[in-house]
């Protein structure tokens, strides 16, 4: 299992499924007071720059809820290219990423 359930370092080279789940929730208030400040801003719809922002916010929020599942099902922390455990220090950055350094290097090329 990814998680650790116990803190027995003060950083420990795991998150905990507690720690994940704060990360996360964090992750996703500062996405989703991104989004009200796209929509307050009263821009136009059909702006493309707005659009595109917009929509990327959509996608990472989609990435943090799908994160969620894995801290409940137990493969948070684990890549889903190599199945090593991705650095806390990854997580830590970004606490919804599905793969390691490497894995997302290789997918991107």
């Amino acid at each position: 299992m990814p998680l650790d359930t116990a803190q027995t370092d003060p950083r420990p080279e795991r998150l905990t499924a507690h720690e994940a789940r704060q990360r996360l929730e964090h992750a996703r208030n500062s996405r989703l007071a991104q989004l009200r400040a796209i929509d307050e801003t009263g821009q136009s719809t059909d702006d493309h720059l707005m659009s595109v922002q917009a929509e990327a916010i959509r996608q990472v929020l989609t990435e943090i809820d799908e994160a969620f599942v894995r801290v409940d099902d137990g493969s948070y922390g684990t890549c889903q290219g190599c199945a090593k455990p991705v650095p806390a220090e990854r997580l830590e950055i970004l606490p919804y990423t599905r793969h390691c350094v490497a894995c997302r290097r290789r997918a991107a090329a």
